[in-house]
C-alpha cells in the first residue's frame, strides 16, 4: 500500500485536474449559449432563401440550373468534412470521421474517387493520415464562423461540381439536437435534393411568375450559389454548437470522475493513517508491557 505522502500527492494532483476541467466546463457552457444563439439566428435566413429558390425553380422550368441537374456516369465524389479544431469534446469528431471513413470506402468500392474539403484541424489531420485526396482545407475557424473565410475552400468544391469534375457533393457534420445529444450526419449538397426545395408546401405551386432583372439565369445563378453557401455556414454553426455542448458534457463528466477519485483516495489515505496510528499505539503498549 502506498504511503501517506504519496497518497496526499495523488489527491493534490487530481484536485488540480478537477479545477482545470471545472473551469473548462464553465467556459464551454458560456460559449455553447452563444453558439446556439448564432445557430438559431441563421435559420430564418436559410428558410427564406430556400423558399425563394424553390419558387424560382418552379417558375422557370425552361432553365435548369446545373445545381439542380442530377448527373450519371460514375465520376468522383466530393465531401466537405466539418470537424472541430480542438479536442476534449468526447466522441464528437470520432463519430463524424468514422462516418466519413465508412462512406469513403463505400464510394471507393464502387470504383469512384473521393475529393475532400476539410474544415477543422481534427478532420484535416485525420484525412492526411488516411491518405485522402484533400483539395482544400480551412483550420483555426474559431468560435465564430465567418462566411468570407469559408467561401474560399468551399468554392473549390462548388467549382469542381460546376465543371463536371465531381458527380455529387456531400457535406458531413454534427447536427445539434439538444445539449445532451448531437448526431453525425451526411447530406447531399449538390445537386440540390428535391426535398430541400419542397419543405415549403407553397413552393409546389406551378404558377409562380416573376419579372427578372437582368434575366432569370443570372438571378438563379446568384441565388442558388448563396443558398449553397448558407447551407454550409449553417452546418458549421451547428457543428460549433455541438462541439461546445459535447465539451461541456465531457468536462462535467471528467470533474465528476475526479471527485469520485478524490473520495476514494481520501478513504485510502484515512485507512493508511489509521493503520499507522494503530501500529504506533501497539508498539507503545508493547514497550510499556515489556518494561
Amino acid at each position: 500500500m502506498a504511503g501517506s505522502r504519496e497518497i496526499r500527492t495523488k489527491i493534490k494532483s487530481v484536485q488540480n485536474t478537477r479545477k482545470i476541467t471545472k473551469a473548462m466546463e464553465m467556459v464551454a457552457a458560456s460559449k455553447m449559449r452563444k453558439a446556439q444563439e448564432r445557430m438559431r439566428h441563421a435559420r430564418p435566413y436559410g428558410d427564406k432563401i430556400r423558399t425563394i429558390a424553390a419558387h424560382l425553380a418552379y417558375a422557370n422550368p425552361e432553365y435548369r440550373h446545373p445545381f439542380l441537374i442530377k448527373r450519371e456516369g460514375g465520376k468522383d465524389v466530393g465531401a466537405i468534412v466539418i470537424t472541430s479544431d480542438k479536442g476534449l469534446c468526447g466522441g464528437l469528431n470520432t463519430n463524424v470521421l468514422r462516418l466519413t471513413l465508412s462512406k469513403a470506402r463505400e464510394w471507393q468500392g464502387e470504383g469512384r474517387g473521393v475529393q475532400f474539403c476539410a474544415i477543422g484541424n481534427k478532420g484535416f489531420g485525420f484525412l492526411q493520415r488516411f491518405g485522402g485526396n484533400i483539395v482544400s482545407h480551412l483550420t483555426a475557424i474559431g468560435d465564430t464562423p465567418h462566411m468570407e473565410r469559408l467561401v474560399g475552400p468551399v468554392k473549390v468544391m462548388i467549382d469542381a461540381f460546376a465543371e463536371g469534375r465531381i458527380e455529387t457533393l456531400y457535406i458531413v457534420y454534427t447536427r445539434f439536437i439538444n445539449t445532451m445529444k448531437q448526431e453525425p450526419v451526411i447530406e447531399q449538397l449538390l445537386p440540390l435534393p428535391a426535398d430541400r426545395l419542397r419543405e415549403d408546401k407553397a413552393a409546389t405551386r406551378k404558377n409562380w411568375d416573376y419579372l427578372y432583372e437582368p434575366d432569370a439565369r443570372a438571378v438563379l445563378d446568384q441565388l442558388l450559389t448563396r443558398y449553397v453557401e448558407q447551407i454550409i455556414y449553417q452546418s458549421v454553426a451547428e457543428n460549433i454548437a455541438s462541439e461546445q455542448s459535447a465539451r461541456m458534457v465531457a468536462m462535467k463528466s471528467a470533474s465528476d470522475n475526479a471527485s469520485s477519485v478524490i473520495d476514494d483516495l481520501t478513504l485510502i489515505y484515512n485507512k493508511t493513517r489509521q493503520a499507522a496510528i494503530t501500529k504506533e499505539l501497539s508498539e507503545i503498549v508493547s514497550g510499556a508491557a515489556a518494561v
